[in-house]
């Protein structure tokens, strides 16, 4: 009885995971609008009634399509860079990892987040709540690396946190749509790596660590 139960547990696991993987790429070509129930059991073969249990209502799906796609986004961009040295070294490490998760297209319409951000950014409700929260660790986790970088002595006591948070999150989704748009996986890139670097040198002191300088740039 025991094994029977376990055996049925396991595949429903394993079919909410299927479901939770193939929702997130849709979401981030067409949107979380993209999504349904039906199409979902439809492309993975597997029974409405077993999509409908493990998750109830389309809202409920997109939501769960979030957290799927913020765990990927932490796997990929920051659970690497919590090992890199506080400071301007962690702050160089989310930018390279980002600039990696877009441009190797972990998601096949690039980031995740930025598609469903414009979906929802004028929608009020629980989904774009959701997005503002993730949203909001994204932007703490790079005031963080630059607040420590300053703290450390490494940039400017007079850097304008805020600012510099605001500009390097804007080369990266600027980088992330003009690659989509463009279809172009090289130059983007390449010119976001540019800003950051240019950002970064003119408000680094004499004494702290470039760390772009060691990966090329």
């Amino acid at each position: 009885m025991r094994t029977g139960t376990d055996g049925r547990v396991q595949r429903g696991d394993q079919t909410r995971r299927a479901v939770l993987r193939r929702a997130v790429d849709i979401a981030s070509v067409e949107g979380l609008e993209g999504l349904s129930l039906g199409r979902l059991a439809k492309e993975l073969q597997v029974s409405k009634s077993g999509v409908f249990a493990h998750f109830g209502s389309k809202e409920e799906l997109q939501l769960a399509a979030i957290r799927a796609g913020r765990r990927i986004f932490a796997d990929h961009v920051v659970i690497g860079a919590m090992e890199a040295r506080p400071g301007l070294e962690r702050l160089w490490r989310l930018f390279e990892n980002w600039s990696e998760y877009s441009r190797g297209r972990v998601f096949p319409g690039g980031c995740f987040f930025y598609t469903v951000n414009a979906e929802f950014e004028s929608r009020p409700g629980r989904v774009r709540d959701a997005l503002a929260r993730i949203r909001g660790e994204w932007r703490d986790l790079l005031t963080r690396g630059a607040t420590d970088a300053v703290q450390l002595g490494e940039l400017a006591a007079d850097t304008d946190v805020d600012l510099l948070v605001f500009e390097l999150a804007s080369f990266l989704e600027t980088a992330n749509s003009d690659s989509l748009l463009e279809d172009d996986l090289e130059r983007p890139y390449r010119l976001a790596r540019a800003a950051v670097v240019a950002r970064l040198s003119a408000l680094a002191t004499e004494t702290a660590p470039r760390p772009w300088a060691e990966s090329g740039a």
